[in-house]
């Protein structure tokens, strides 16, 4: 989950796993995978950070041994 603000101050989360869409036209919106759409205090570049430290978190990019080139032994 990553925490976002309404542009009225009230924050929220959102499942980052749902998110579809980032963008900025010119305020930052997220379009959920269901279709439905937030329209989001933070900047684009922040949601992005957020949604790449979530991934991080839950080891969505892999273990890093096995992403480097490393070779494992059979």
């Amino acid at each position: 989950m990553i925490k976002v603000t309404r542009l009225n101050g009230k924050s929220y989360n959102i499942n980052a796993l749902y998110i579809e869409m980032v963008e900025s036209n010119p305020d930052t919106t997220i379009t959920l995978s269901n279709g439905k759409k937030y329209v989001v205090k933070e900047s684009e570049q922040e949601i992005l950070q957020s949604i790449h430290s979530y991934y991080k978190s839950i080891s969505m990019f892999g273990r890093p041994e096995t992403m480097g080139g490393y070779d494992e032994e059979e």
